[in-house]
């Protein structure tokens, strides 16, 4: 029988303690698919973290897994390189849409939210996240876009149209966190066909 799983993407200098990660945890544990969520700490290199992902990627889905991704801001970037390496369906909470950009006015010294330690962001990453832009979609029917008008890091008009084609939830005012992600966690479970 195939499994299924959501393997969620975190954002820059966040972690698997977040509060999407925790609240689509615990509404997983309720429909009783806690085993169903992987979320490892991304390293800062991109191409670190992308190949972590690849590697679960291919661990888990050499068992007749099916993956679904899920990325929230430049987890949306790495979730949608993966997506389309793979031919993966993917969640994107308020996408970083080009990420070399926007992440470049954090270059230099940063600090991980939920442990506090140090790393450096730099032009080397920049390179990285450039290596790893997708330049179309091959189906944007295998996307589902959540975005709040109210993001204030990121234009959600560019993931709109990066995204055209894909099934979209925009939802006005909210913030960068993606204010009402409490409200889509049953439908996130469905759309990776957990239940």
């Amino acid at each position: 029988m195939d499994r299924r799983l959501i393997l969620y993407l975190h954002g820059f200098t966040s972690g698997p303690q977040s509060r999407k990660v925790q609240l689509l945890a615990a509404r997983m544990a309720q429909r009783g698919c806690a085993d169903r969520l992987i979320c490892p700490q991304l390293p800062a290199s991109p191409a670190a973290a992308i190949a972590l992902a690849d590697a679960i990627i291919a661990k888990v889905g050499a068992g007749r897994t099916a993956v679904t991704l899920a990325g929230s801001s430049l987890g949306g970037f790495y979730a949608t390189w993966l997506a389309e390496r793979h031919g993966l369906r993917a969640v994107l909470i308020n996408p970083a849409v080009v990420a070399a950009i926007e992440l470049e006015r954090y270059l230099g010294p940063q600090t991980w939210l939920y442990s506090g330690e140090p790393f450096e962001f730099t032009r080397r990453h920049i390179d990285e996240l450039r290596a790893l832009e997708v330049p179309r979609l091959a189906d944007p029917a295998r996307y589902w876009l959540l975005a709040e008008e109210g993001d204030e890091t990121l234009d959600y008009r560019q993931a709109v149209a990066r995204y055209a084609g894909a099934k979209q939830t925009v939802l006005p005012g909210g913030d960068h966190s993606f204010t009402r992600w409490g409200d889509y966690l049953d439908e996130v479970i469905v759309f990776a066909g957990l239940v």
